[in-house]
């Protein structure tokens, strides 16, 4: 894209410019700057996503969180339901059928996550 705008520039050089030694100067000048504006925007994308990969609360927070009320879904399933029912206390059921998708889903991406740190990816 950089060629596309950089070869008209030269053509107007060529109209307006006679001294070629000149004209090959402006026309490096130009060819440089752009590539230096390049450079500098993808300077400054490292920086940002630098920033973005240390995150905020919320979203190093958002994982734990929906797997400690997964854990709560089953502990009120499993535990408190079960222990409860015997002194006539019903408590109402999570419901499992829209739990399970979530922690799988999350507990597979951990487990792909582990796996790529044991290999070295991502450290």
């Amino acid at each position: 894209m950089i060629d596309k705008l950089i070869k008209p520039v030269s053509k107007l050089l060529d109209k307006f410019i006679p001294d070629a030694d000149i004209k090959q100067k402006i026309a490096h000048e130009i060819a440089t700057m752009s590539e230096r504006h390049i450079h500098e925007i993808a300077k400054a994308q490292i920086e940002v996503n630098k920033e973005e990969a240390k995150g905020n609360w919320f979203q190093s927070s958002w994982r734990p969180a929906t797997a400690w009320i997964c854990v709560a879904g089953f502990a009120v399933n499993f535990l408190i339901s079960p222990l409860a029912a015997p002194f006539g206390i019903v408590v109402p059921q999570a419901d499992t059928s829209t739990m399970l998708p979530v922690l799988m889903g999350m507990l597979g991406l951990g487990g792909l996550r582990s796996y790529e740190r044991v290999k070295g990816v991502g450290k």
